[in-house]
């Protein structure tokens, strides 16, 4: 069956508008009760962890949540804010039925989102996101009072964070010696990121630590680099780490202020790991760059494409038995140290590679030239078919033939917006937008 709530990431939207509301929200912790009371059977009762970001709406969908949880007759524990993937560490560490995250990444503090995970620390299966949109047809009810759900907070639950993302960095390396930037988005990681560094061995410069229900993701964090890249200017440090408002994506800062994006790190990651023995793949996406994939089929490691989303990136890397992957924007997999992709432990790898090369992180991309890129967004009607298109077909066919193997083009619609997306990279910057603007035009020609 199609979806009708959960979309790639949970579900997500404008927090008062549907689906983002007190009785939804009540309703959808409910159904996903009523699936997991099912599935544990006769095993025991279910208990779920519910962690939040630091929006402000954040403290009324936690409520809401609860009461549907304990209406269904599962048991809650509260973490308070933790970044996602401290909530899917907790979840396997304390051997939870699911854990469930309050957060829109990225988005601004109006928005808001509710995503699940399993107990294994994954995120919840298609077949049952499918269960509980079921379950959310049916009637609410309410389980017998002496059944009820009772909740109880985590105290603990950042330091239990802090203790896992430092078991991420070999024993025999340490952090003394650097300055770190460390740019929480005044997000989940607001009280854990600094922590961990700190506790390394670095001298910590944190910025984006003080939330107040509105400012996620405001002017800092992952998806506004340049304020890490002034700060690591202005504190001379030696690097500059930044992560999103649920802290799953990573951003980081040389000393000369060169911003390194997902592709650059997962590079670095892989060439470090590559020290140890053969990797047999790695996994981005279709918007990864071209040269990240001939950069690493160089150094013998086979390289997939998942379609865009980390979720996609993680089922590829499963079905392949492969440990490496991520996204241009710093979405990053390393499953031999978590299940799902964290900021924290993706720049302790990073981190890593440094300390045990001895080599800068210029050094290390040296020799991953990554190709320009250009990206335009053309309007379209609705029901567009854009793969009948003869004028954009035929100028694809032609941009293709003249690119060769030092060129790519993506074609793509948006998933949200009436818009296609058309993506060139080529051996230069004039002749990627060239192309791309060549393609734009043939779609209304």
């Amino acid at each position: 069956m199609g979806r009708k709530y959960f979309g790639t990431d949970g579900v997500r939207g404008r927090v008062g508008e549907d689906p983002i509301t007190p009785q939804f929200v009540m309703r959808l912790g409910y159904a996903a009760g009523r699936v997991l009371a099912q599935q544990q059977g006769l095993t025991g009762r279910s208990s779920v962890l519910i962690g939040k970001d630091t929006r402000i709406s954040g403290y009324m969908l936690e409520a809401a949540l609860e009461a549907g949880f304990a209406a269904a007759g599962i048991d809650v524990l509260l973490s308070g804010p933790l970044p996602t993937p401290g909530v899917a560490y907790l979840t396997r560490a304390l051997r939870l039925s699911a854990g469930v995250v309050i957060s829109a990444s990225h988005n601004p503090y109006d928005d808001n989102g509710i995503k699940f995970f399993s107990a294994d620390g994954n995120k919840l299966p298609d077949a049952m996101e499918e269960r509980i949109e079921e379950a959310l047809e049916q009637p609410m009810g309410c389980v017998r009072s002496d059944h009820l759900g009772k909740a109880r907070r985590i105290e603990d639950a950042a330091g239990r964070y802090i203790e896992f993302c430092k078991s991420s960095f070999p024993f025999s390396l340490d952090l003394r010696g650097l300055r770190i930037v460390v740019d929480c988005a005044h997000g989940a990681a607001y009280h854990t990121a600094p922590h961990v560094f700190h506790e390394l061995g670095a001298e910590v410069k944190e910025i984006g630590v003080q939330p107040d229900g509105l400012n996620i993701n405001e002017g800092v964090g992952a998806t506004h680099p340049d304020a890490l890249r002034r700060a690591v200017l202005e504190h001379r440090a030696d690097f500059g780490i930044a992560v999103d408002g649920d802290a799953d994506r990573l951003v980081v800062v040389d000393a000369s202020g060169r911003i390194y994006n997902g592709d650059e790190l997962l590079y670095v990651i892989v060439r470090e790991r590559l020290m140890g023995g053969p990797v047999a793949g790695a996994v981005g996406t279709l918007m990864s760059n071209l040269g990240l994939e001939q950069a690493l089929t160089r150094r013998g490691v086979e390289f997939a494409r998942a379609n865009v989303g980390d979720r996609y990136v993680l089922e590829m890397l499963q079905q392949k038995g492969w440990l490496y992957g991520g996204e241009s924007s710093g979405h990053l997999l390393c499953l031999d140290c978590h299940t799902t992709g964290d900021g924290t432990i993706s720049a302790l790898q990073v981190l890593s590679a440094v300390r045990r090369s001895g080599l800068s992180l210029a050094e290390l991309t040296s020799d991953l030239p990554l190709l320009p890129q250009k990206l335009i967004n053309v309007r379209i009607q609705k029901g567009f078919d854009w793969r009948a298109h003869p004028a954009l077909g035929a100028a694809c066919a032609d941009a293709e033939s003249s690119l060769g193997s030092d060129g790519r083009i993506l074609i793509r619609p948006s998933g949200t917006e009436p818009l296609l997306r058309v993506m060139v990279e080529a051996r230069d910057e004039m002749l990627a937008e060239q192309t791309a603007r060549r393609i734009a035009e043939s779609v209304n020609a």
